[in-house]
């Protein structure tokens, strides 16, 4: 199995370093990490990774926003909230990600079953 390029675009610096620990192997290579939406972009286009989790609510804009520039820059995005994906509907996939996790249940293997399915 390749590793994977991956982003995390989150504002708690917490829940990004968790995160960073969780993922961080021979599934995925974290690349880079940002905390608002612009600063996500930013990345995206700099380190031009493969996957991006992205949170749902950023201070500046939400995952459902970003979404569709990021899967247009090549990455698959994988959405994440502290909410279950039932309470966002179907803006998941509306918006062009390959789909959700929530916090409380990431893994490398939840994250590579929403990306491989």
């Amino acid at each position: 199995m390749a590793t994977r390029r991956l982003l995390i675009v989150d504002d708690d610096p917490a829940f990004r370093e968790v995160a960073r620990a969780l993922l961080d192997g021979a599934a995925f290579r974290v690349v880079g990490e940002a905390g608002t939406g612009a600063a996500g972009l930013a990345e995206a286009a700099r380190l031009r990774p493969e996957v991006v989790l992205l949170d749902v609510r950023l201070p500046d804009a939400s995952g459902f926003e970003l979404c569709p520039a990021l899967v247009g820059g090549g990455a698959e995005v994988v959405l994440s909230s502290i909410r279950e994906a039932a309470d966002y509907g179907p803006l998941v996939a509306r918006c062009g990600a390959r789909g959700f996790v929530p916090k409380r249940a990431l893994s490398v293997e939840e994250l590579l079953r929403v990306l491989d399915g």
